[in-house]
């Protein structure tokens, strides 16, 4: 796929199938993230891959923290809110959590590492859509909670920045109308 294609045509997709994602597929995907600049080539991103029943685990620790986040986590709605974040690991066969690692070099901006690793989650997304797959970047409170970042093992300084939900698209592309980047440009 053209690359001016793929950035014009690529959007979130978050309804996909259950279908297996092959891992060679995945691996590309993984691949094009590396290829992100960083300055001091740190290499400050860190990919993990959920696939079956990872997934199962990443939800009890959302269900955790979820609970933990509320006034009264008996009530019906709270209990709702705490299935509906057990679950949302299983809407895609496959998610790639991104954390960010940033170096400890004192002429490192720790700033610098986040876009690093923001400009890979961008080429993984690139690289998803043209690859024939469906994907959408999640956050949320949910993501920097320090449970989380224990689950996947960062260190203090590290945080996590993205869960890439993968898959087979179950739905059509949505269209979105962007802002003309005449609207935002200014020539100097």
């Amino acid at each position: 796929m053209d690359i001016m294609k793929a950035i014009f045509t690529r959007r979130t997709i978050g309804l996909v199938k259950e279908d297996p994602v092959p891992k060679e597929i995945i691996e590309k995907i993984l691949h094009a993230g590396t290829f992100a600049p960083n300055h001091y080539r740190t290499t400050p991103w860190r990919f993990f891959v959920l696939t079956g029943n990872a997934r199962n685990r990443l939800g009890e620790v959302f269900e955790e923290v979820t609970k933990a986040s509320l006034e009264n986590p008996t009530t019906e709605e709270s209990q709702k809110k705490i299935t509906r974040s057990k679950m949302n690991p299983l809407r895609a066969p496959v998610i790639i959590a991104v954390g960010v690692e940033p170096s400890k070099k004192k002429n490192v901006i720790v700033k610098e590492e986040y876009a690093a690793v923001s400009s890979a989650v961008q080429n993984m997304l690139l690289a998803a859509h043209g690859l024939g797959l469906g994907a959408i970047w999640r956050t949320g409170e949910i993501c920097y909670a320090k449970r989380v970042k224990e689950f996947f093992g960062m260190s203090e300084m590290g945080e996590m920045v993205a869960f890439i939900y993968l898959g087979y698209a179950n739905m059509s592309a949505p269209n979105v109308k962007k802002t003309p980047y005449q609207d935002v440009t200014t020539w100097l």
